[in-house]
């Protein structure tokens, strides 16, 4: 990669960053994160409280690029149909005629996604993995740029479903928004004085830009040594005690994809130990299955990576 190009790269990522964050406050890190899992070409999992930002954050991240927007409300009552779309018979013409579904769109929001049942849930599986779709035997395409950011409540079991493990795996990074600052805070209220800042937010780069982006991805430099160091981490988790599965090496891929976005976002065409450390956690610890001992005794799959990451020799 030459270094205009990671110029343009990393101006693009601060330009789609900053505008984001002038509709979401005080989540600079988090929106940095998104944006280069977005990039990574991988999908993102938001689990935190309600009204902290994540279906804002979603549809922001369209908007500022003029992407097709869709959000599905996940409820117990939906079905793979309602996502992925149906064929019906046209009794004028005498043939099936296909209806897509909210799937078929570029930035794909599922909301509240554990309320539905685990059927309907795995409707999204073929989609996140290939970027494809089956209806009724036939194999369709979905759009170049098909990113989906999923959102789970956290403090609700009741009707409710846990995301399954084969689905929690397809997933890049998950993240956790949190509270912000009460100065962060004071300034969401200012900016909502008049009107809502989502409204006023226009496109700042265009879908080519997009895809570009995500093409470049895989010409920054990483070394066969942090290859070695990112294998290490991963595979750290499949023997390490408490844990009754770690990642896969699908979790390897996403977080040298990850660490390469971040290092575009640095204006680096190369990756770094702190860019794969940045978001060793996120890529990670959601992955992980712990036993019922680990759990009752208070481990959680965030102390194991941090655990690991403070063991293992980092490649210099």
């Amino acid at each position: 990669m030459d270094q205009i190009n990671c110029q343009w790269a990393h101006e693009l990522l601060n330009r789609l960053s900053s505008r984001i964050e002038s509709v979401i406050k005080g989540q600079s890190q988090n929106i940095k994160k998104v944006l280069a899992g977005f990039a990574a070409g991988g999908h993102i999992l938001l689990e935190d409280n309600p009204g902290t930002g994540k279906t804002t954050l979603a549809k922001a991240l369209a908007k500022c690029m003029n992407a097709g927007f869709t959000r599905i409300q996940f409820t117990p009552d939906l079905l793979p149909s309602d996502i992925l779309g149906v064929s019906i018979f046209d009794p004028g013409q005498k043939i099936f005629k296909l209806h897509k579904g909210p799937i078929f769109t570029n930035i794909l929001l599922a909301d509240e996604i554990n309320r539905a049942s685990p059927r309907t849930q795995s409707a999204l599986l073929e989609s996140m993995a290939e970027g494809q779709v089956s209806i009724d035997g036939t194999v369709l395409r979905l759009d170049d740029l098909f990113f989906v950011i999923a959102t789970q409540n956290p403090i609700e079991s009741r009707g409710t479903y846990p995301l399954p493990e084969a689905q929690m795996d397809r997933f890049s990074l998950q993240l956790k928004l949190g509270y912000v600052s009460k100065e962060d805070e004071v300034a969401v209220l200012s900016d909502l004085k008049h009107k809502n800042p989502l409204d006023v937010l226009d496109a700042c780069v265009s879908l080519e830009d997009c895809l570009r982006l995500r093409q470049m991805i895989s010409h920054v430099h990483i070394t066969k040594d942090l290859k070695r160091y990112v294998v290490d981490l991963v595979g750290a988790t499949r023997n390490q005690p408490g844990i009754l599965l770690g990642a896969s090496p699908r979790a390897s891929i996403a977080l040298m994809k990850t660490a390469q976005a971040l290092a575009l976002f640095d204006n680096q065409d190369f990756v770094t130990p702190d860019h794969i450390q940045q978001v060793a956690i996120d890529v990670i610890a959601h992955r992980l299955v712990l036993d019922s001992q680990s759990t009752f005794s208070g481990m959680t799959a965030q102390s194991i990576i941090q655990d690991i990451l403070t063991s293992l020799l980092v490649p210099v």
